[in-house]
């Protein structure tokens, strides 16, 4: 289940949400020759990368920061960037650029620091923006849970997209990374449900002041949940691209 894009336009160029992407991408970039070289990327992985044990023992607290721009692979790239590009606009239009940042960037600490609490021993190397990115999602959920939200929706051989609301997708994303962090030992490694879990509620909770200054419940009443725009319509357009008939 992937989301491909939302209904919700935003008011304001994006420009930190493209920053964070270009930075996040360099970033990987810099370091995919190392791919290559198993010694070479797990001595840079060790350098920057988040360890628990390295960080509860040592004191190495700037690794929550470095691992926030650091990723395993294309696939957990692209995935990350696209949540952030989907949810990030909007929440910078609530925050402002410099408010969205200092968001985001406390999102991702939170979330590194959630997962040493539940991990305090491992020595696993743990990378990736999505504890940040959790918290941008958290806090879209408080204030535009009815903004619509195409999936992309594969299984197997069936492939739909399916328009759902904001609360719907968001909700069973965080009920997922909830229960899967009940059920796993995150010592082991793989993905840092914790800190998905962790970053989720930051986000939420540090998204609160926006919507209490909105009126609580009156935010939801003036727009019904709803963007506070007009959703954006996308219509199928006919191709130009003939048909070629048996």
């Amino acid at each position: 289940m992937f989301p491909i894009r939302d209904h919700n336009p935003a008011s304001r160029f994006p420009a930190v949400t493209i920053g964070l992407i270009i930075v996040n991408v360099v970033v990987f970039l810099g370091y995919l020759p190392l791919m290559g070289n198993e010694q070479a990327i797990n001595r840079f992985f060790l350098e920057w990368a988040m360890i628990p044990a390295r960080v509860t023992e040592t004191g190495a607290y700037y690794t929550i920061l470095t691992s926030m721009f650091m990723h395993a692979g294309f696939a957990h790239l692209i995935g990350n960037m696209l949540f952030l590009w989907i949810f990030g606009d909007n929440m910078e239009d609530q925050f402002g650029h410099v408010g969205f940042l200092l968001f985001y960037l406390a999102c991702g600490i939170g979330a590194g620091l959630t997962h040493i609490l539940f991990a305090p021993n491992s020595t696993v190397p743990t990378v990736g923006a999505s504890g940040a990115i959790a918290g941008v999602m958290g806090g879209y959920l408080l204030l535009f849970p009815r903004a619509r939200v195409d999936i992309l929706i594969i299984f197997v051989v069936f492939i739909q997209v399916l328009t759902l609301p904001a609360w719907t997708m968001l909700g069973l994303w965080f009920a997922m990374q909830f229960f899967s962090s009940i059920g796993a030992d995150a010592s082991m490694g793989g993905v840092a449900y914790w800190a998905h879990t962790g970053g989720f509620v930051i986000g939420f909770l540090l998204t609160l002041p926006i919507w209490l200054r909105g009126g609580n419940t009156g935010f939801w009443q003036r727009t019904q949940g709803h963007p506070p725009y007009p959703g954006t319509r996308y219509r199928m357009r006919r191709t130009d691209i003939p048909r070629i008939r048996r």
